[in-house]
């Protein structure tokens, strides 16, 4: 069964990675959020986008999951009516090593800081 959504889910070969383009998907800090959540069920697990309590709308966070995956951060693919994330941690490892070791530790942190001024 396909998405309620009708968009090309598209994905860069691990050749297409850019630096900068990678550089820019993971400068905000929903985006490190939403891959330090992808981390911590690897390496074979995926998250639902419904999944991740993001303090930004809907819409926002569908914008933001596709810069991900349009960066080749994240793989995407749709399972009925739900879209499963997985962290590109090989294809980025090959291309940029030590980047997401840096990354993952600093969406942790945003996360925190989301869960302390919720309490």
């Amino acid at each position: 069964m396909a998405s309620r959504t009708a968009t090309d889910l598209v994905h860069p070969d691990r050749t297409q990675l850019r630096f900068t383009t990678v550089l820019a998907a993971l400068s905000d800090p929903v985006r490190l959020a939403i891959v330090a959540r992808l981390a911590d069920v690897e390496p074979d697990g995926e998250l639902a986008c419904t999944t991740f309590a993001l303090p930004v709308s809907k819409s926002t966070q569908s914008g933001h999951f596709k810069i991900l995956r349009e960066a080749g951060v994240i793989r995407q693919r749709d399972e009925g009516i739900r879209r499963l994330n997985r962290l590109r941690r090989d294809d980025l490892d090959a291309h940029f090593p030590g980047l997401l070791d840096l990354a993952i530790p600093q969406g942790r942190d945003v996360i925190a800081n989301w869960d302390s001024k919720a309490r």
